[in-house]
């Protein structure tokens, strides 16, 4: 049964303490980064601090694209001034883009449940609160907000669990051993979150050329070593045609896992000439965070990415050659 890692006291002391926040996520952000980015804005703000979410983006998604425009792009002198860094949903400033120049030499403090985040040393000026078996960070700044004695406002409430539903793929990733994650969302319902609502807001309102897009990259779909992988691609032209909001990740890896047989799934997309990005996401046993390292990403061991030199035709076999090194020891 997962239990979840009490909140480090040196991380509440880091906030009481501070009266300016600066909140930062990862490069191209997602519903977990930004959700917890927008509802811990929103309690510290109840708190009496000043709190200002900043985001490299792009905001690529959908369903996170209404909330682009509460983010700035570049934190100036004015808003450094006095301030402390809260880093969100991923390991450090090193995952914020073009944030980084921005954020450095701050009193900084990490929260985050990826478990290729090494950063694990944890001081009361740059607290870390890495919880790596936590389904979301959304789940993770709940216990934070519980533990400064916050009553979540629905509107915080819905912003958590739509997060922890963004990561989750709506609980379906969730196990056995998922109770806790259960019960955190009860509480996020009690709140005022709506279930339903968040999950139109994640799988609803798709524009009829994501679905098109869709159907292109499941037509490329090509199978390996058996079925074991399945590895298909977005062209470059594909991106320019159709755009990047036109993208539904979750429901072409959902259609793929589906597939008999299939053990991990890779989609390379050229999202420029010069450089790709690499989704990979595997049904259970294989570890695809250890692969996206190797391209230099990271993220969870069913699902990770990585932003990568190159182009398909050279991306492509090199994927392969990293899944052939761990079929190759198994029966």
């Amino acid at each position: 049964m997962y239990k979840p890692l009490p909140v480090p006291a040196e991380l509440l002391a880091f906030i009481r303490e501070g009266n300016k926040f600066l909140v930062a996520g990862h490069h191209e952000p997602d519903g977990d980064c930004v959700g917890s980015q927008l509802a811990l804005t929103s309690a510290l703000r109840r708190l009496g601090k000043e709190v200002i979410p900043c985001s490299a983006g792009p905001f690529k998604r959908s369903e996170i694209m209404p909330y682009a425009g509460l983010f700035i792009p570049k934190p100036g002198t004015k808003e450094r001034e006095g301030a402390r860094v809260l880093v969100l949903d991923c390991s450090g400033l090193d995952r914020t883009g073009d944030l980084q120049p921005f954020l450095e030499g701050l009193p900084t403090a990490i929260i985050d449940h990826h478990a290729t985040n090494k950063n694990t040393q944890s001081t009361a000026e740059n607290p870390v609160f890495l919880d790596t078996a936590a389904p979301a960070t959304c789940f993770m700044i709940q216990a934070v907000l519980e533990a400064l004695e916050l009553a979540l406002t629905p509107e915080e409430a819905e912003l958590l669990f739509f997060g922890l539903g963004t990561d989750t793929g709506f609980f379906r990733h969730i196990d056995s051993n998922g109770a806790a994650t259960f019960i955190a969302a009860a509480r996020l319902v009690t709140a005022g979150a709506s279930p339903k609502k968040v999950y139109q807001a994640i799988n609803g309102g798709k524009s009829l050329n994501s679905r098109i897009l869709l159907g292109r990259v499941l037509s490329r779909a090509s199978a390996y070593f058996g079925g074991r992988l399945i590895l298909s691609e977005e062209t470059y032209e594909e991106t320019q045609r159709f755009g990047l909001e036109g993208r539904d990740s979750d429901n072409l890896y959902q259609l793929l896992q589906s597939v008999a047989g299939v053990e991990a799934i890779v989609v390379i997309r050229q999202e420029t000439p010069k450089n790709c990005t690499i989704g990979f996401r595997s049904r259970d046993r294989i570890n695809v965070a250890e692969i996206a390292l190797q391209f230099g990403g990271g993220g969870h061991k069913n699902a990770a990415g990585s932003n990568t030199p190159g182009v398909i035709e050279k991306i492509r076999p090199q994927v392969i050659q990293a899944f052939e090194k761990i079929f190759s020891l198994e029966p």
